[in-house]
C-alpha cells in the first residue's frame, strides 16, 4: 500500500486522531462486508506522523467466506472507500506463518532533501526537507559507512519499553538525483523509533561541515543519545519497500526476528 503521511498522525490507531491504520481498517471491514468489528492490522513498519509510504505491507486475519466473496473486486472496493491519500495496490492470501512485521527480511527507506533555495519545488514541499545550508554528499557517505553492520543503535533511537535497539544496517548512502536535491537510501533488517531520522540529522551535520565524518561512528559507539544529533523532520521520509523470504521460510524468519538480540561486542 501507499500513503501520503501529511494528513495522518502516523500509522497506529490513536483515539480521536486520524491514522492510517484506523482509515484502512474501517475501509477493509466495509470492503469485506464484515458483520462485526474489522480485524486489527499488523504492519511491516509503524510510520510516525507525517512519514509517507510507497511500499508498506500489512496483514489481517479475516473470515474465509468473507474473503472468498470479496476477493475478485476487493482492490476496487477499497479504492472507492479509501480517501485519496491512501491506496492499496494488491490484496492476497498469504501462507501460514506469514507475519507482515516479523517475517520481513529488510525494509528500505528514502529521505529527500533540497539544499538549494532556487531548486525548492513547492509541489514537493510535503515530501522534501528544505535544508537551509548546502551539504557535501561525499563526507556524508563516508560517515554512513561507519554505521553499516549490526550495532546497538541506542544513540539514534527513542527507547520503547521492552524493545531492543540492536539492528543490522545493510545500506546507508546519499546521492544527488537532480540539481539541488539529494536522497538518502537506508536499508536495515528493522528500525527502532526515530532511527532513520536521527541518522539523517547526524549526516546532514557532517555534510555541512559542522562535524567530521568519523563523528557519526563515535556517537554510535557511545550508545547514548547525543544532543548534538538533531532528529530530521518526518516529512522527508518514505518507506519504499519491504522484502520477505520465500514462503517456506516465512515462519522461521518470524521466530528468529522475535528473539531479542544482545548488543554486539564493542
Amino acid at each position: 500500500m501507499s500513503y501520503d503521511g501529511s494528513g495522518f498522525h502516523g500509522w497506529a490507531i490513536q483515539p480521536g486522531l486520524r491514522t492510517v491504520a484506523e482509515v484502512l481498517t474501517q475501509a477493509l471491514g466495509r470492503a469485506l462486508a464484515l458483520p462485526s468489528a474489522p480485524p486489527p492490522l499488523t504492519v511491516a513498519g509503524r510510520t510516525d506522523a507525517g512519514v509517507h509510504a510507497r511500499g508498506q505491507v500489512a496483514h489481517a486475519d479475516v473470515p474465509s467466506d468473507a474473503w472468498a466473496a470479496a476477493a475478485p473486486t476487493v482492490v476496487r472496493r477499497l479504492a472507492r472507500l479509501l480517501p485519496p491519500d491512501v491506496r492499496v495496490r494488491a490484496v492476497a492470501p498469504v501462507p501460514d506463518g506469514f507475519d507482515a512485521r516479523f517475517s520481513a527480511l529488510w525494509r528500505r527507506y528514502s529521505y529527500r532533501v533540497c539544499d538549494d533555495p532556487a531548486a525548492a519545488d513547492p509541489l514537493r514541499r510535503n515530501d522534501t526537507l528544505w535544508y537551509p545550508r548546502p551539504v557535501d554528499v561525499a563526507p556524508m557517505n563516508q560517515a554512513g559507512l561507519g554505521c553499516v553492520g549490526e550495532h546497538d543503535f541506542a544513540a539514534f533511537c527513542r527507547r520503547r519499553e521492552g524493545a531492543g535497539t540492536v539492528r543490522d544496517l545493510l545500506h546507508l548512502s546519499w546521492a544527488r538525483t537532480e540539481p539541488g536535491v539529494l536522497v538518502a537510501t537506508v536499508t536495515a533488517d528493522a528500525f527502532c523509533h526515530n532511527m532513520v531520522r536521527a541518522l539523517v540529522g547526524g549526516m546532514l551535520a557532517v555534510g555541512e561541515g559542522r562535524r567530521p565524518p568519523a563523528w557519526l561512528a563515535q556517537v554510535l559507539a557511545a550508545r547514548v543519545r547525543d544532543p548534538a544529533v538533531t532528529v530530521a523532520a518526518p516529512h522527508g521520509l518514505c518507506l519504499e519497500e519491504v522484502r520477505y523470504p520465500p514462503p517456506a521460510a516465512l515462519a522461521d524468519r518470524a521466530r528468529a526476528t522475535r528473539r531479542l538480540r544482545p548488543a554486539p561486542a564493542s
